[in-house]
C-alpha cells in the first residue's frame, strides 16, 4: 500500500520538477508517496525490531528494500503494545466470565461460551485454536485451511473471527459447512466476539507470512491463551518458543514454526 500515482500529478501537487528523480519521489515512473516519505524522513519507525531488520530485505521490501537500507542508520523498530484498558480480563465487560492470573480456572466458562457461540461441539476436553484476523494472504489462513485436516485428527476445534479476501471467506465458510461442531467460522468483525475468543480459545494461531507486530498474540499473552505463531518480524519478538527460553527457566510464553509453510505449521499443531 505504498501510494502510487502519475507522475503527471507532479504540478497539482506543488512539487518542482526537479523533484522528480530517484533521490526524489519518483519510483519506477510514478510518483511514490511511500518513497519519498523514506527518503526524505528525520527518523523512520516500525512496530518492532525483527521487522525493521526484515524489511531491508528484498523479500520483505516490496521494492523499497535498497531505498530503507541506504537509510539503515536512522531506522529504529519500536515493539508494539496493547491498550491494557480495553483488552482486561480482571475488568472485560464482553466476555461471560472475568478472571486473572491466579483465576485462571474462570476460563472454563468463556471457553463454553465460545463453544456454543460458534456452534462447537461442547467439549471441555478439545483443545480450542482461535483465529482474529484479516482474511489475506499475508496472514497464512490459506496454510491454516491446508492444515486443517491435521488439526482435526489430533481431535482439536477451530474458531475463526475475520474477513478480507473473498475466497478466503470462501474456504473457511465451506470448511466449517463439512465439519460442523469442530469447525465455526464468523465473517465480520464483532467487538464482543473478538474478546470472547481471546477468553476462552485454549490457543490463538497467528500463522502471518510477515508481521511487523501483531496484536493478536499480545492479547492472547495477556489473556492466557497459548499463542501459535510463525517466528517473522514481531512475532518472533514478543513470542518466546520452548527452545529460545534459557534452560530451566519458565520463560517460555507461546510456540512459534518456521518457514511458514503447511508442514511447519502442521508440526506446531502437533
Amino acid at each position: 500500500y505504498q501510494g502510487l500515482f502519475p507522475a503527471d500529478l507532479l504540478s497539482a501537487l506543488h512539487l518542482p520538477a526537479a523533484a522528480f528523480q530517484i533521490d526524489g519521489v519518483e519510483y519506477y515512473g510514478r510518483i511514490g508517496f511511500l518513497k519519498a516519505a523514506l527518503q526524505f524522513a528525520d527518523r523512520i519507525t516500525t512496530v518492532s525490531p525483527t521487522y525493521a531488520a526484515e524489511m531491508q530485505t528484498p523479500v520483505n521490501g516490496f521494492g523499497l528494500d535498497g531505498l530503507l537500507r541506504t537509510r539503515s542508520n536512522v531506522i529504529m523498530g519500536i515493539t508494539n503494545g496493547i491498550d491494557t484498558k480495553i483488552w482486561n480480563p480482571l475488568r472485560d465487560k464482553h466476555i461471560p466470565a472475568t478472571f486473572g492470573r491466579t483465576t485462571l480456572s474462570k476460563r472454563a466458562a468463556n471457553k463454553a461460551h465460545l463453544q456454543r457461540r460458534f456452534e462447537l461441539d461442547q467439549d471441555a476436553s478439545s483443545l480450542v485454536f482461535g483465529v482474529i484476523s484479516r482474511l489475506a494472504p499475508q496472514k497464512g489462513l490459506d496454510i491454516l485451511a491446508d492444515a486443517v485436516p491435521v488439526l482435526l485428527e489430533a481431535g482439536a476445534q477451530l474458531a475463526v473471527l475475520g474477513t478480507g479476501d473473498l475466497e478466503l471467506e470462501r474456504r473457511l465458510s465451506s470448511l466449517a459447512a463439512a465439519h460442523p461442531g469442530r469447525i465455526g467460522c464468523m465473517i465480520g468483525y464483532n467487538e464482543d466476539l473478538a474478546h470472547l475468543v481471546q477468553a476462552g480459545a485454549d490457543s490463538v494461531l497467528v500463522p502471518s507470512r510477515y508481521e511487523p507486530c501483531g496484536l493478536t498474540q499480545l492479547c492472547a499473552l495477556h489473556y492466557g491463551a497459548i499463542p501459535l505463531v510463525a517466528n517473522v518480524g514481531g512475532l518472533a519478538d514478543t513470542v518466546i518458543d520452548p527452545d529460545r527460553a534459557e534452560p530451566g527457566s519458565n520463560g517460555a510464553t507461546g510456540i512459534q514454526f518456521g518457514p511458514v509453510t503447511q508442514e511447519a505449521l502442521e508440526g506446531a499443531l502437533l
